[in-house]
């Protein structure tokens, strides 16, 4: 008489799901690689490191407080490289007398910002932060003005720095 051979169904089903849990661990394990070694993944990320540095550096660019200039002029020296570095170092002097005439306090809010070129090879990038500026005097009632700047952003050693700022066009330039 032939023996019949039956097969335990517990043994078949860890089998399968071993089996399962091999492929997918495999998969999750390609995917992660495959993702940290994505350049879009690497651009994106160099893209929000320069907004978050371009906003930072708007914002100090347009707080200033008369009881601590120093402070804050150092703040906007820190924020810049280049042309606009040597013109606020240049300017220094200049800066402090006028702050310190006028006895006002500035403080800036970015209210949003976007990056509008990025060149990540080159450490080049474009910046339009819309803020509100609130500038109070000693005497008088604040005065409160939401502008958007555009500016130009270098990396450097130290990280993204602010290299050109300008106003942005308001209105319809269409003729």
């Amino acid at each position: 008489m032939a023996r019949v051979r039956t097969t335990n169904p517990l043994r078949t089903a860890a089998v399968a799901l071993t089996a399962v849990a091999a492929v997918a661990a495999g998969w999750g394990g390609w995917s992660r690689y495959d993702a940290s070694h994505d350049d879009s993944a690497a651009y994106a990320q160099a893209r929000d490191d320069a907004l978050a540095a371009g906003e930072q550096a708007v914002q100090n660019l347009n707080t200033l407080d008369h009881a601590k200039l120093a402070e804050g002029l150092d703040s906007w020296e820190d924020s810049t490289t280049g042309d606009l570095h040597r013109q606020l170092v240049d300017g220094r002097k200049g800066f402090v007398e006028q702050i310190e005439a006028a006895r006002t306090v500035s403080t800036a809010q970015v209210l949003s910002g976007a990056v509008t070129e990025l060149d990540d090879r080159a450490g080049k990038a474009g910046v339009m932060v819309a803020l509100r500026v609130t500038v109070t005097a000693p005497e008088g009632k604040p005065a409160v003005k939401e502008s958007r700047m555009l500016g130009q952003l270098t990396r450097t050693s130290d990280g993204w720095k602010l290299s050109a700022l300008g106003q942005a066009p308001v209105g319809n330039t269409a003729g």
